[in-house]
C-alpha cells in the first residue's frame, strides 16, 4: 500500500499527490498529518512549521498554504487532528544539507492527537507536553565542544573558561525572566546560574570554535527546562514571547 492508498482508505483527500502535506476528510471533519521520525521527540511531534513557508533555496513551497488552512480548520472550525509515522531520508540533500526530504518508509496507521502552536511551529501531542526536569538536560548535553559523542565529565569541567566569560558578560540574571537568584535566596544563591547553548552541541557534529557571547547564554534552570521541553529547543526570543502572552 502506498500513500495514496492509504490516504484515500480514510477518506481523505488532498490537491496534488507529489506535493501536498496533509489532508481532509471533510465528511468526518479530520485533518491528516504525516509525522517525520527526525521531528518527532516522545509523543511530540512537529507537524508544521512557518518555517517551511519557502524552500532552502528561496523557492515558495506548493505545500505550504493548503497545509496552512488545514492548521486554521482544526484550530478554529472543530477539525480533529490525526498522524501517521514517516521514515525520513536525507537522499535528495547535497553535501551541504540543502534539498528536500525525501520518505524513506510510512506507517499506515492513524493516532489521534492535539495541536498546540509554541514559536513557529506546531506541534502534535498524544496527550502533554513531555516532562523533562532540569536535570536531564545537563546529562543531554554532556558533549565536548566539536565533538559528536557523549562523555561523562561535569558540566562545569567542560567548559568552565566558557561560561566565566558568558557570565562576566551577561551576569547571573535569567535571560529569558531576569530571574536573580542572589537577590531571592540571598548568600546560598550567589554566582548560581544554569548556561544554554543556543546550537545544541549535539546538533553541530564538528568542531567549531565556541564564542562564549554569541553561543551561550545564563538562564535559570526553569526557562532553562522550558526551553528543552519541546524538540527543536525553543530559542531565547520564542521563550520571552510566550512567557509575556
Amino acid at each position: 500500500m502506498n500513500r495514496k492508498q492509504f490516504i484515500e482508505s480514510q477518506g481523505a483527500t488532498c490537491k496534488n499527490w507529489t506535493w501536498s502535506w496533509s489532508f481532509i476528510n471533510n465528511s468526518e471533519k479530520t485533518i491528516i498529518f504525516g509525522a517525520w521520525d527526525n521531528l518527532t521527540s516522545g509523543d511530540a511531534s512537529i507537524i508544521f512549521s512557518e518555517d517551511w513557508e519557502v524552500s532552502d533555496k528561496g523557492k515558495k513551497l506548493p505545500g505550504y498554504s493548503e497545509s496552512r488552512e488545514h492548521i486554521r480548520l482544526i484550530e478554529e472550525d472543530g477539525f480533529i487532528l490525526k498522524i501517521f509515522p514517516i521514515q525520513h531520508s536525507d537522499e535528495k540533500k547535497d553535501e551541504n544539507g540543502i534539498g528536500p526530504s525525501k520518505i524513506k518508509g510510512f506507517t499506515p496507521k492513524l493516532s489521534l492527537r492535539k495541536l498546540k502552536k509554541i514559536g513557529k511551529h506546531w506541534y502534535a501531542f498524544k496527550n502533554a507536553l513531555p516532562n523533562i526536569i532540569p536535570e536531564e538536560i545537563d546529562h543531554q548535553e554532556r558533549y565536548i565542544e566539536g565533538a559528536s559523542k557523549t562523555i561523562s565529565i561535569n558540566t562545569y569541567e567542560r567548559s568552565a573558561n566558557a561560561r566565566s566569560k558568558c557570565i562576566e558578560h551577561y551576569g547571573y540574571k535569567c535571560a529569558v525572566c531576569s530571574f536573580d537568584f542572589e537577590a531571592v535566596y540571598g548568600s546560598i544563591g550567589e554566582k548560581y546560574i544554569h548556561i544554554h547553548h543556543k546550537i545544541p552541541l549535539g546538533e553541530i557534529k564538528q568542531e567549531y570554535k565556541l564564542n562564549p557571547i554569541e553561543d551561550l547564554i545564563p538562564v535559570c534552570p526553569n526557562c532553562h527546562a522550558m526551553i528543552h521541553r519541546i524538540k527543536p529547543a525553543l530559542t531565547i526570543e520564542q521563550l520571552k514571547e510566550w512567557l509575556n502572552k
